[in-house]
């Protein structure tokens, strides 16, 4: 089963989550994180779809469906390989008096983890990278108590030298943040 990234240009218009999305639970293919931001030119969101499939004929079909929703400016397809991805992570871990203290050299060190939030009883830790990257954290972190913990959906950028926001249809005029 490969893992594959979609990479979705929209005008930002009410809705739409609905309608790209129900493109992958009709074809019967679960979404495994979903990102949606506004990109550097305004008006314009980028969804960034994280899928595992066997067939990559069917995610080809996908991307091809999902292109033809009015508002939808264009679609990427890739694998792991095709782009530079990241997610981030939040780490909320008990640090009650008498505990076992927090290594913060090896969290910052080792693990390249950041403290961003010391309280009387617990301390929140910041961790960027990949899914892997933030389990073997999470694992480091366990015997320390974690109160909760959460995880971003991945963001992503090709590995190509032009931005993809420079594929988008040249017959409109775009404005951009400063």
């Amino acid at each position: 089963m490969s893992t594959y990234t979609i990479c979705v240009f929209t005008e930002n218009s009410i809705g739409l989550l609905n309608k790209i999305t129900v493109i992958f639970t009709r074809r019967r293919i679960n979404i495994d994180s979903l990102t949606v931001s506004e990109t550097e030119r305004k008006g314009i969101s980028r969804f960034t779809i994280v899928i595992k499939h066997e067939k990559r004929e069917e995610v080809e079909k996908l991307v091809r469906q999902t292109r033809k929703i009015v508002e939808v400016l264009a679609v990427f397809g890739y694998l792991n390989d095709d782009i530079v991805y990241n997610e981030i992570a939040l780490f909320k871990i008990a640090t009650p008096l008498g505990s076992k203290p927090l290594d913060v050299d090896t969290i910052n060190r080792v693990y390249k983890a950041w403290v961003v939030y010391w309280g009387l009883d617990y301390v929140a830790i910041q961790k960027t990278g990949t899914e892997v990257e933030i389990f073997d954290f999470f694992k480091y972190l366990k015997p320390y108590g974690i109160i909760e913990f959460v995880r971003s959906g991945r963001v992503a950028v090709g590995k190509t030298p032009q931005g993809l926001v420079e594929y988008l249809p040249e017959d409109m005029e775009w404005e951009y943040y400063l």
